[in-house]
């Protein structure tokens, strides 16, 4: 999934963003007040408060406080989120000078995955995922890959409905062990001709 080496938040030619393509000022129009882009080095605290407030919102009631510790320890910490930052893996969107939302994608055994997608809840309903989610399959498509995966676990009603909204269909599942909820993997596939 995610490296949890320490890196420092430099880009390529040692400064403290991540290199950045030309058309990236296509992904900085605000909509709504909002700007979806790839996160720099300044972003990490709000992208780790998205994590910390998201995560307990959402899997506390499904999984449990016990996960949602384990899951904050594992995948929402300073280490982690920098090293997505720094190679350029991770989205926000971003509202006043808050982080709102995020986005986090890359590559497994070939395949483009998107490992998180959250938006702060007193955000829900505005068209911030959606943004988010656009932004993620023009990097899969920049990456060429014609095919998207996710998981989100069983229970979590909200992921659910919004993936399937979003073209997303379920390929299998796998078990949670230990009594947890299932994960269920779902895919999309994506084209040239389709508009994000």
């Amino acid at each position: 999934m995610i490296t949890t080496n320490r890196e420092e938040l430099e880009g390529p030619d040692g400064t403290d963003e991540p290199d950045r393509r030309d058309d990236d000022d296509a992904a900085h129009r605000a909509e709504n007040g909002v700007v979806v882009r790839g996160a720099v080095g300044d972003d990490l605290g709000g992208v780790l408060s998205v994590g910390h407030r998201t995560w307990l919102a959402t899997y506390e009631p499904i999984a449990g406080p016990e996960y949602v510790a384990m899951g904050l320890a594992k995948w929402w910490t300073s280490d982690v989120v920098t090293d997505s930052i720094r190679k350029g893996r991770t989205l926000v969107a971003v509202k006043d000078d808050e982080v709102v939302g995020v986005a986090t994608f890359g590559t497994q055994n070939d395949a483009f995955v998107i490992w998180k997608l959250y938006v702060l809840p007193d955000h829900h309903g505005h068209g911030i995922g959606s943004r988010l989610m656009d932004a993620v399959v023009e990097r899969a498509r920049e990456a060429e890959h014609d095919r998207i995966t996710l998981s989100y676990m069983e229970g979590n009603q909200l992921a659910a409905r919004f993936y399937r909204r979003h073209g997303f269909v379920e390929t299998h599942r796998e078990s949670g062990g230990s009594g947890m909820p299932e994960s269920v993997w779902m895919a999309r596939e994506i084209g040239e001709e389709e508009t994000a």
